[in-house]
């Protein structure tokens, strides 16, 4: 039987949800925003399922990758959609041609996210793009077993957590799977995100209003059409931006940016990147580099300007790690430019291929302040805020630094 005694101990997958035969395990927020299972003990048989198909109780040997390779899609429309280099697009077109399904993260109707499957182009399309919180796996482990035995081809995307539990979940290779996950920041709190966009939509209106000349007690929330967080046509892939896409009214004809932000800018990236208010589990990751057995990891190659010059254009370039054959076959059957690299080169230019993140000091504090109602931005900036005699002592030290490097 699953008890959670300590929350790091918990990434969230729901295998132990889907795999429980008596449906006694159901997953309930707590404070913070996350989902945890919570078992019916007058219902349950004490099988040992759940315990079986915990990825966090039954971690797997990892294994190396084949190949490393910095990734761009010839289709420069495809590329500019996505957050670094059109991969995922590029996989889920060549599955979906053999007829097969593709699941991943979309927003759901309150701008949240979940995971879903769709079987054709236009399903996959709201897939694309990174989403920076949580998502809900719902019923996804046992909907990809249920196509997977009627021998149709499937996709999988996740993080490495959602992908080990996938397949711990199904508890057997399929030939017909196609497991790929990113490399993984960590994952923030849906609760916090919820907090996040409401306080933003009411900056959206107040300032939709005030520009109107609009005086009154009641204003419709804007229409929002779309979130990216990776928006890259503003100012490119390298200071990408995070935006709101919308109508201010249901007047409003067309879709306009309600919202922009530069990632270093915008309140709740900065949060995120800063590892406040990240899911417990994410501290210490047990299902990264080679854990989750994925036949390929994708994500942006950092750096890129620096191993591989003349490869950047500052429209997105990729990251693929080929770990198992089923991988390397599906890959090369892409129509993709692609160049050579290695994992000693691409390591310390990317942070998600660290298993230990460090927790913010001040974590506590900030979920604390939010659940007493305090502003979400004024909350961010409070945690981040570093002292002017810090600052210029950190300056002096880098400006000795580069005195006795040049020196000596």
């Amino acid at each position: 039987m699953i008890k959670i005694q300590n929350k790091q101990d918990c990434c969230g997958c729901t295998a132990c949800v889907q795999r429980c035969p008596r449906h006694c395990i159901s997953m309930k927020e707590d404070e913070e925003g996350f989902l945890y299972p919570v078992i019916d003990e007058n219902i349950c048989i004490n099988c040992g399922l759940c315990e079986n198909v915990c990825p966090w109780l039954n971690r797997s040997k990892p294994i190396s990758p084949i190949e490393v390779l910095a990734v761009k899609n010839r289709n420069e429309a495809e590329r500019m959609a996505s957050s670094s280099g059109g991969i995922f697009i590029a996989l889920a077109r060549e599955v979906l041609s053999k007829g097969g399904i593709v699941f991943g993260a979309v927003y759901d109707e309150n701008w949240e996210v979940k995971h879903t499957y769709a079987e054709t182009l236009e399903g996959i399309k709201p897939m694309m793009g990174s989403k920076y919180l949580q998502s809900r796996m719902g019923n996804c482990y046992q909907e990809a077993e249920k196509f997977l035995q009627e021998k149709r081809q499937v996709l999988f995307t996740g993080t490495p957590c959602q992908i080990t539990g996938l397949h711990r979940f199904l508890r057997k290779k399929y030939p017909n799977l196609l497991s790929v996950d990113i490399l993984c920041h960590g994952v923030p709190s849906p609760g916090v995100w919820r907090k996040y966009l409401a306080e933003i939509c009411h900056e959206i209106n107040h300032s939709e209003n005030y520009k109107k000349g609009i005086e009154t007690s009641f204003t419709p929330q804007p229409i929002i059409t779309d979130i990216e967080f990776r928006n890259k046509e503003l100012k490119g892939w390298s200071q990408y931006n995070f935006v709101i896409k919308g109508k201010s009214s249901i007047t409003d004809t067309r879709s306009n940016i309600l919202y922009s932000d530069t990632h270093n800018i915008n309140v709740y990236m900065r949060g995120f990147l800063a590892d406040i208010y990240l899911r417990p589990s994410c501290y210490k990751c047990k299902c990264k580099n080679g854990i989750s057995h994925s036949d390929l990891t994708i994500a942006d190659f950092w750096g890129i300007g620096r191993l591989i010059v003349d490869f950047d254009d500052d429209k997105g370039t990729g990251l693929v790690l080929i770990n198992t054959e089923k991988g390397k076959n599906i890959f090369d059957s892409l129509n993709m430019e692609s160049r050579s690299s290695n994992l000693s080169d691409v390591k310390p230019l990317n942070g998600g291929f660290n298993n230990y993140v460090l927790e913010h000091p001040k974590r506590k504090m900030f979920f604390e302040c939010l659940q007493r109602g305090d502003n979400m931005r004024d909350t961010v900036e409070k945690i981040l805020y570093i002292p002017i005699y810090r600052r210029v002592w950190a300056k002096i030290k880098n400006k000795i630094k580069r005195i006795v490097s040049v020196q000596f």
